[in-house]
């Protein structure tokens, strides 16, 4: 998509500041608004290893509430817990810095290398961890995930799922 000036005006609102490092906008919505953008691996001439950056302001306030409630670490006492979850955020990472690197313009590479940045992403994953075990921000996450289905994203869905289904089984039956 083409970054014209209404849709940085588009995101800015959404940011409720100026975008940087804008490169894309990698999710829309059903009318096209910018879900998640894609932002520069090179910021104000530092690394910013958050390659995805979730906008969609019912989806972060819905996860502010979960974050703020513990699911951070409820969900990082799963992962410490279960082996295949640790794995699958260990390649969660990998994959994150793999699509980071493949998006790297070779000017913004070059500028890295010159300010001595060269490898300051190479070890940095979702949400800019160096710890591959380790579940930072959610928003971080679930921006990744709809552009590249993750393992914390897909735990996210799960939890709405069951959420969901919790509410259905709640609501009162009408008979008419």
């Amino acid at each position: 998509m083409t970054i014209t000036p209404a849709i940085v005006n588009q995101v800015a609102v959404l940011l409720g500041r100026a975008p940087r490092g804008l490169e894309d906008i990698a999710v829309t919505g059903p009318a096209g608004e910018p879900v998640v953008i894609r932002v520069a691996s090179l910021v104000e001439d530092k690394p910013f290893p958050t390659l995805f950056w979730l906008v969609d302001p019912a989806l972060c306030y819905r996860i502010d509430q979960l974050e703020a409630g513990g699911l951070i670490k409820q969900f990082q006492q799963r992962v410490d817990q279960d082996a295949n979850l640790q794995r699958g955020l260990r390649d969660d990472h990998k994959a994150y810095i793999a699509l980071r690197d493949s998006y790297m313009r070779p000017d913004i590479r070059q500028r890295l290398e010159a300010l001595g940045f060269g490898e300051a992403l190479v070890s940095k994953g979702v949400g800019g961890i160096g710890d591959f075990t380790r579940i930072r921000c959610l928003h971080t996450w679930y921006g990744a995930h709809l552009v590249e289905p993750n393992t914390v994203g897909c735990m996210l869905d799960d939890l709405w799922r069951l959420q969901a289904k919790s509410l259905l089984a709640e609501m009162p039956v009408v008979t008419t």
